[in-house]
């Protein structure tokens, strides 16, 4: 009898997306196979991608690529169990009106999950007396993820969510999502610039570039340097660490760390973004800014920081 294979959890080929109020694409010829179980970061700096690659494999974008999560199209046909969870939804004004946490975990079916909704209230520190209007923005991201989580999910994606936790809360989440995934063989996408504490979680590593994906294929992980790597791999690594391979023991293997892995990358890939954009006659920083108009007349120059005079007549 045949055997049949479950799909990949996510399938991308050559994805190009472009906004419609820039004609330069924010995606081009980015691939990405996930198969289930992985637990993927996106590694890249601002304005990579990783942000636009998420909401489109949440479905949040119409795109005429091919965009397969659990083999479904995720626009046509998307399957049930994909959450995302982005740092946009702080900023919604529902979720700072004057509102019980209780009340607002039932108003989004919390009651329906009470086991894991209490498990995750106690992970993540949260009181349900809390009045959403008057907490921090850290205590609303935990929220956030309580809300998110609540309901038992296939593939997670991840948008930069741990950047307002303290140090405890980002630890035993991220062991919890861990253990989500080993268990249930759930996905996990997740992007992010805090690499403290999170060497032993990925399974897989993809660097995102001026918004492309740098392999045809995510980078296994943890990744031991030597010199039988695939040559897509160590070609996929940044200059600096490719010199160490070449240079090493044959009959060594030295271990990588993650921190310094995302450093190299990210040291790399301002080096490309400033040749691609003074190729274009783009420019940045102090010589981007526009010319202020001199005086010396001090009433004049802080007239042009008065808020107040400027815009409220």
């Amino acid at each position: 009898m045949a055997t049949t294979h479950a799909p990949p959890a996510v399938e991308v080929h050559n994805l190009c997306y472009s906004f419609a109020t820039s004609p330069a694409p924010a995606l081009e010829g980015c691939d990405l196979i996930l198969e289930r179980g992985s637990r993927c970061l996106l590694i890249g700096a601002n304005g990579a991608g990783k942000s636009t690659l998420l909401r489109l494999l949440a479905g949040k974008r119409l795109c005429e690529a091919n965009i397969r999560v659990f083999g479904q199209d995720v626009f046509r046909a998307p399957p049930r169990g994909i959450t995302y969870l982005g740092t946009e939804w702080a900023m919604n004004p529902v979720v700072r009106s004057d509102i019980s946490v209780h009340d607002f975990l039932n108003s989004v079916g919390g009651f329906r999950f009470s086991e894991r909704r209490d498990h995750l209230l106690d992970l993540l520190d949260v009181d349900l007396s809390w009045r959403m209007h008057m907490i921090s923005d850290g205590e609303r991201r935990r929220v956030q993820l309580c809300m998110g989580l609540m309901e038992p999910w296939d593939l997670l994606l991840l948008d930069e969510v741990t950047v307002d936790l303290d140090v405890q809360v980002r630890c035993d989440l991220l062991d919890f999502l861990r253990k989500e995934s080993e268990s249930r063989g759930s996905t996990i996408v997740y992007a992010t610039h805090i690499f403290d504490g999170i060497h032993e979680f990925p399974t897989h590593l993809v660097h995102m570039q001026l918004g492309r994906t740098t392999t045809h294929a995510p980078i296994p992980w943890p990744l031991r340097l030597d010199s039988h790597l695939p040559s897509e791999i160590l070609a996929s690594l940044p200059a600096n660490i490719q010199q160490d391979v070449a240079s090493m023991n044959p009959q060594v293997t030295y271990p990588l760390t993650l921190l310094s892995l995302a450093l190299a990358w990210l040291r790399e890939d301002r080096i490309l973004r400033d040749q691609y954009e003074q190729s274009r006659g783009v420019k940045r920083g102090r010589a981007g800014r526009l010319p202020a108009e001199e005086t010396k007349d001090a009433k004049k120059f802080f007239s042009q920081y008065d808020y107040y005079s400027n815009y409220t007549t």
